[in-house]
């Protein structure tokens, strides 16, 4: 007698499969994680760059700087929070925000506005 062999997988076959996939997502799904949250600090830092511009042209308009973001019609990101503490007529200083971000925060000054930390050059958007 001859037994006929179907045509399939083996369980031993589909539980390799299985955890070898579960390896896989444990070392895809951590790197995954830390680029949306390098993704958000770019927002960030997009947005700090942004306000830059739009602080420029306020200043253009009017020689001054602003701390009021609806003066300058800027509108930050979805989930990124722009704070201007100083805006005098010789510079401004701003921080960011995102609690989805890999940075806690990211700061810029211009001119003779107080350095925030941890900023370390005028102009520069710096993360921590």
């Amino acid at each position: 007698m001859h037994r006929s062999r179907r045509a399939g997988f083996t369980l031993i076959e589909l539980l390799v499969v299985v955890v070898i996939i579960g390896i896989l997502a444990a070392i895809a799904i951590p790197k995954f994680s830390a680029t949306k949250g390098r993704s958000y600090t770019s927002m960030i830092k997009s947005d700090l760059r942004n306000l830059a511009t739009a602080e420029e042209s306020y200043f253009y308009d009017n020689d001054a700087y602003t701390t009021d973001l609806t003066k300058l019609n800027f509108r930050s990101s979805p989930g990124v929070t722009i704070v201007i503490p100083e805006a005098t007529p010789g510079g401004w200083s701003a921080a960011g925000t995102n609690p989805q971000a890999s940075a806690k925060s990211c700061v810029v000054y211009f001119g003779t506005a107080a350095q925030i930390a941890p900023a370390t050059a005028e102009g520069t958007v710096t993360c921590n």
